[in-house]
């Protein structure tokens, strides 16, 4: 049953939809209508030349690769981060099975050598180019001397 209102509560109503009506309406129909939905929570950005793709003086095409670098080590840099904190609480929560976490740490383990093989020496004032110039010079210890770690490269008689 509906209860009797007053007059002002009545009136009270039609001013509130007066002014809510063509704003919901507005919302629903233009705005949410029109808005990029995106299944992800953060910020994509495209996919820009790496410095090897630049030309030599192609001031803005190695400024965007020497940020897309930045922002890939960044990410990396949380991988590790997340890695690290899983296999951290695997140990915590099984501190009398160790072995149960092994599996993480040989990710995690794995994780940090690519990161350091990417990543390292490069300094504080890191940029683009001089992680490419690591890159090429690994390339070239490693075709020379084999695998960094391995010990010489077996040299062959002709």
């Amino acid at each position: 049953m509906e209860e009797e209102t007053s007059p002002f509560i009545r009136f009270m109503h039609k001013l509130y939809y007066m002014f809510d009506t063509p704003v919901v309406f507005f919302r629903k129909n233009i705005v949410e209508a029109n808005q990029k939905k995106y299944p992800w929570y953060h910020q994509q950005f495209r996919r820009v030349p790496t410095i090897d793709m630049c030309r030599q003086l192609d001031t803005a095409c190695i400024l965007e690769a020497h940020y897309q670098f930045k922002r890939e080590r960044l990410v990396d840099n949380e991988i590790l981060h997340i890695l690290r904190e899983r296999y951290e609480e695997c140990v915590f929560n099984n501190i009398n099975d160790k072995h149960l976490c092994q599996h993480m740490k040989k990710a995690y383990d794995g994780a940090v050598a690519n990161y350091r093989s990417r990543y390292g020496d490069l300094g504080v004032k890191f940029n683009v180019r001089t992680a490419f110039m690591k890159q090429k010079h690994r390339m070239i210890w490693e075709r020379r001397h084999g695998p960094i770690g391995s010990g010489r490269k077996e040299t062959y008689a002709i």
